[in-house]
């Protein structure tokens, strides 16, 4: 599929996706996010491809937040639309892929951005990145799924203060409270991101994906049984039993 907003590149058994809108600091619109949601689907069929990277074309911002401009004009019931649609197509489905997404931020992730960083399964930053919802400032609130992911990251305290103050924060602030997991220079972050997903991408790919499951579910009723399931299920696919033929050999597996 041939995209106009953003870039996909394959090395390997890493995608990389860069969202290559320089001129509104990568902004999320409408097409955008439908190029987004067709390219994860794309990678998700690809059995080639094991792990995803996800970052901004320049060196100031990651995602800048939400295109205002497509709906400042809207009611409730086509914003509650834009929010539905955009969480559906978008945000749940990276949330939810069986292969690791890991975000690169590269600067500015704020609203819509940030939203989209917390629905990666993983978080690098770079050493000037700077986040924040800044949604109350219009007088709205995040809609694409931050009011749900930031507490489950950072605690319950310090998501309100983040959403009621709008304030931005620092990136290692943000490693600091749990929001990223490491933080580089900006020269750094794309290789280190990459070594990430090299790492991941030796390991098995019907593990990982079961895991994904098991973690999305952990704050739910449901989460040990999900874990019980999953476990048992592994025991039936191929790559378990490579997996352990492959210690019993004492040899490195092929997944």
């Amino acid at each position: 599929m041939n995209y106009n907003n953003i870039i996909l590149e394959t090395e390997e058994r890493t995608a990389l996706i860069t969202i290559n809108r320089p001129e509104s600091l990568n902004a999320l619109n409408s097409k955008t996010i439908q190029e987004l949601s067709s390219a994860f689907e794309e990678l998700e069929n690809n059995t080639s491809i094991r792990a995803i990277i996800i970052t901004g074309s320049g060196e100031k911002s990651f995602i800048a937040g939400a295109d205002i401009k497509e709906f400042s004009d809207f009611g409730t019931k086509a914003a509650e639309e834009l929010s539905r649609n955009g969480q559906k197509i978008l945000f749940d489905k990276i949330e939810n892929l069986s292969k690791p997404v890991i975000a690169a931020i590269n600067g500015f992730s704020l609203g819509g951005g940030l939203e989209l960083a917390m629905a990666c399964h993983i978080r690098y930053a770079s050493e000037n990145a700077k986040l924040g919802l800044p949604e109350v400032t219009l007088g709205l609130i995040p809609g694409y799924g931050g009011t749900q992911r930031l507490p489950k990251l950072v605690g319950k305290g310090l998501a309100n203060e983040m959403i009621f103050s709008a304030k931005m924060i620092s990136a290692q602030k943000a490693k600091e409270i749990g929001l990223v997991n490491e933080v580089y220079s900006l020269e750094e972050l794309l290789m280190k991101t990459k070594e990430l997903a090299s790492q991941i991408s030796r390991n098995s790919p019907m593990g990982i994906s079961k895991a994904i499951i098991a973690v999305n579910q952990s704050d739910k009723e449901t989460g040990f049984e999900t874990e019980i399931k999953a476990f048992g299920e592994l025991f039936e696919m191929e790559d378990k039993k490579e997996g352990v033929q492959a210690f019993l050999d004492k040899r490195k597996p092929s997944f």
